[in-house]
């Protein structure tokens, strides 16, 4: 076997890395800590995770993306849950059942949740990329409340108030560090969205 042999063969393995997204991830997000987002290259976060740049490419678009892996699949999952929820439950109550149940799973599969919300909230392009992401939420809920015949103007607020339920929700899951699971900073934040729609 030549040396060609040799690396012609050894190249495919390393596009199949069980892995590499595992350590690109962790990678981007230890570089974007000690750097700062806008001082990090692909380049930078391919070699600190022991790959090529051409490896990085096959997992993640741009440098940005490596923080909002899998975020695709939460609309249609929530989308989904409201479709599924109790037919006689109000909109919102159908809504807000439907981010309890997907944010329960969401926060079983999260990893360093503390230091990403740390490194999108220093970086105004991750944040417009985080609201892009918060728009997409909105209209999945709002499209399946009309599927439930919810009118189209009711649909559009109670997706807003929803996603905003969820948003902080998440926040506090963050900030409790573990002291509260995410169900229960769903409940006090619904609570609070409740109290102050109230006028209470």
């Amino acid at each position: 076997m030549t040396q060609c042999d040799i690396t012609c063969y050894r190249r495919p393995m390393a596009r199949w890395d069980p892995g590499a997204e595992e350590r690109l991830k962790r990678a981007a997000l230890e570089l974007y800590l000690e750097r700062g987002y806008d001082n990090v290259t692909v380049t930078h976060i391919a070699e600190r995770a022991g790959l090529t740049r051409r490896s990085y490419f096959r997992y993640f678009p741009d440098k940005r993306e490596v923080l909002f892996a899998g975020s695709e699949r939460l609309p249609p999952a929530l989308a989904e849950a409201v479709l599924a929820a109790d037919p006689n439950a109000a909109p919102l109550a159908a809504a807000l059942d439907a981010l309890a149940r997907v944010g329960a799973e969401l926060v079983e599969q999260v990893d360093g949740a503390t230091e990403r919300r740390a490194v999108i909230d220093a970086s105004p392009e991750l944040q417009e990329r985080e609201r892009t992401k918060t728009a997409a939420i909105t209209a999945a809920i709002r499209d399946a409340l009309k599927q439930r015949q919810v009118n189209a103007e009711t649909a559009e607020l109670v997706a807003q108030l929803a996603t905003v339920a969820f948003q902080n929700a998440f926040r506090h899951w963050i900030e409790a560090e573990g002291r509260a699971s995410f169900g229960s900073c769903l409940h006090t934040v619904t609570d609070e969205l409740r109290a102050a729609l109230a006028g209470t």
